[in-house]
């Protein structure tokens, strides 16, 4: 039997069918208008704006460094440009593969993989990195015909940092390095993060560290316009950087290149000082060491020879090698005495070549000086003197009276890192020692302080510093190495300004008094073979201080004494001695007595700056050895003598 349907019903559930398919519809259709909505709309800055990141990328300029001067215009530090072959650690594959493969392309020696496994250690695998620089055109051409071969690898044109006189002057002028983890997250901290964006290199040491903002410059940027696998389509647009600033310093490179050769081999430091303003002549530490080095990522090699090396020669000896001063510290101990009525000049004390003290003998002149007033006692350097002289003023009172001197306190130069040494007080042993016997001041401690020794510690510079003062008439200005600031764009020469002189009210007959003193001892005193035939007057003090500490009763042998254990050997002097342009304190480290090795660098150093004069070859060589006296040889004329590298 036929089932008879009703086209009726059939109607009906088609109409809801429809109904239902329409309503999904439209629902659909509103969700889709809905979503267009929020995005057109609701979202548009945003998402416009992501679509404008996508299309371009807005790429740091590294601004180029500036650079730096002598005082007379001679470049210490500058830049050059070169290429080098760079690896994206994230899009290179298998690096040791791929490292491999780019050898035979360029020439990639173990010192490049050593640094280049170091820079990764120190970075983010996604930065690129050097794993070649300074390349040749030839290699150039070679990779670039085959870079197809090397995803994440490409040529780069950089500025390198140049330092074209090798190690002169390397620890006053610095270098410069990659910037580390800690120096990133200081960075990032700091105002200067955008200004440090593509910066790879920072200022580690000496003026590149100290005046690092104004060298550094401003960073600038292009905007560029990207395809989808990121390669750079056009130039939209560019806001140029600007090039650091030059820094001009005090330092005469020159005088700077005569002292290290005058040392030679030998370590030790000097600093000349000009005592009207504070301007940092030379500063000088030995040995040096080759700044160049640095700029690319110094090998493990080099590294190893200068970090482990019993010379240190990455110490900077004139801001943090610290030193007893010796004899050089008479002077300061008779302008104490006058200035506060502990001693009359005219007084007369018997040196018999010894002086006791709470049962304990310490050692003066072999046979003695016989009767000598404070005149002689500078001249001829009379322990026995300065012996009694520490015990009648007392330890506070030494300290007291040096403080304002700089003696065993932060300058203010401007380069970082200075230590500040030891000036000591029955305060600074209370607080320097844990044990409760140690803290205590003996008064057979304060003899040695009398003569520079004991606990006595201080760095050239301090010396150097109070050596300006005093010839300066009691006049201390802060001393420093940058002059002035050259802008790179507009070429205007900014003058750094200075702190005025501090007058530390020193009554003129008493620094007179010790000036005529010194005046005699490089005319009949210990100075006297050094400064023979001087066409001008100098003042000087020579000095001697023990490495390590003796006894008493122990006479100095320095042939049994391993080389490091000798006595050190200083020299202090200012010229002209009636109206003085040059001061400086210079030490040869275990060289021993200061009129034998640190005096002959003094008379070449006044020699120049006075006369215009550069010593001969042979002279050079004979100081070099501390056999020379009074120059020997024809000098030569200092603005004929070429200035070139090692």
């Amino acid at each position: 039997m036929t089932e008879v349907r009703s086209s009726e019903a059939d109607a009906s559930r088609f109409r809801v069918r429809a109904v239902v398919v329409g309503l999904l519809v439209m629902t659909a259709f509103c969700l889709v208008a809905a979503r267009l909505v929020y995005l057109q709309v609701v979202r548009h800055e945003d998402l416009a704006a992501q679509a404008e990141s996508n299309r371009t990328a807005v790429v740091p300029i590294v601004p180029n460094r500036g650079l730096i001067l002598d005082r007379n215009g001679v470049v210490l530090a500058t830049n050059y440009s070169a290429y080098t072959l760079e690896i994206t650690p994230s899009r290179a594959g298998v690096l040791d593969e791929t490292i491999d493969a780019l050898s035979k392309v360029v020439d990639i020696q173990a010192r490049d993989r050593r640094r280049f496994k170091r820079l990764m250690e120190e970075s983010r695998n996604f930065e690129s990195l050097p794993i070649r620089t300074r390349l040749t055109d030839q290699e150039v051409a070679r990779f670039t015909a085959q870079r197809y071969r090397f995803p994440g690898v490409d040529i780069k044109a950089r500025l390198f940092r140049n330092y074209p006189l090798g190690d002169v002057a390397s620890h006053a002028i610095g270098y410069i390095g990659r910037i580390n983890q800690a120096e990133k997250a200081r960075i990032q901290d700091s105002e200067d993060e955008a200004n440090y964006r593509g910066t790879e290199y920072i200022g580690k040491l000496g003026i590149e560290h100290s005046f690092e903002s104004a060298l550094h410059g401003a960073t600038g940027v292009e905007q560029m316009e990207t395809s989808a696998g990121g390669r750079a389509v056009r130039k939209l647009s560019s806001h140029a950087a600007t090039p650091g600033d030059s820094v001009m310093l005090t330092i005469d490179i020159k005088l700077q290149k005569l002292i290290e050769e005058l040392y030679g081999s030998r370590r030790g430091a000097l600093v000349a000082i000009d005592p009207r303003n504070g301007e940092i002549l030379a500063l000088v530490s030995k040995p040096t060491f080759d700044p160049n080095l640095f700029v690319e990522g110094i090998d493990a090699e080099n590294w190893a020879a200068l970090n482990e090396s019993i010379d240190k020669p990455l110490l900077n000896r004139a801001l943090r090698g610290t030193y007893p001063p010796g004899s050089t510290y008479k002077p300061f101990m008779a302008l104490a005495a006058l200035q506060l009525n502990k001693r009359s000049p005219s007084l007369v004390v018997n040196d018999p070549g010894f002086y006791t003290f709470g049962g304990h003998t310490f050692r003066s002149h072999e046979g003695g000086l016989g009767g000598v007033d404070m005149h002689r006692a500078i001249q001829f350097s009379s322990n026995t003197y300065f012996y009694s002289l520490a015990v009648d003023m007392g330890v506070d009172a030494i300290h007291d009276f040096m403080k304002p001197l700089g003696f065993g306190q932060i300058t203010g130069i401007d380069l970082n890192g200075e230590v500040r040494g030891t000036l000591p007080s029955t305060e600074w042993k209370r607080n320097a020692y844990k044990r409760a016997d140690m803290k205590r001041w003996f008064p057979g401690e304060t003899v040695s302080l009398g003569i520079g020794q004991g606990y006595n510690n201080f760095t050239m510079l301090q010396l150097a510093l109070a050596e300006a003062t005093l010839a300066n008439g009691g006049i201390r200005y802060r001393p420093h190495m940058a002059k002035a600031v050259k802008n790179a764009v507009t070429g205007a020469v900014t003058e750094i300004v200075q702190p005025p002189g501090i007058n530390l009210g020193y009554q003129p007959k008493n620094v007179d008094l010790v000036r005529n003193a010194l005046v005699a001892v490089n005319k009949g005193g210990t100075g006297t073979r050094v400064f023979m035939g001087a066409p001008y007057t100098s003042a000087g003090k020579t000095g001697t201080a023990q490495a390590v500490t003796m006894g008493q009763n122990v006479k100095y042998n320095a042939k049994a004494l391993e080389e490091h254990q000798r006595d050190h050997s200083l020299f202090t002097a200012f010229a002209p001695a009636e109206n003085p342009t040059i001061a400086l304190a210079a030490i040869v480290e275990n060289a021993g007595f200061g009129a034998a090795h640190a005096a002959p660098i003094a008379r070449r150093v006044f020699d120049y700056w006075l006369m215009g004069e550069y010593p001969s070859e042979e002279d050079i060589a004979a100081a070099q050895k501390g056999l020379a006296s009074a120059p020997i040889g024809k000098p030569r004329k200092a603005s004929e003598v070429p200035l070139v590298a090692p």
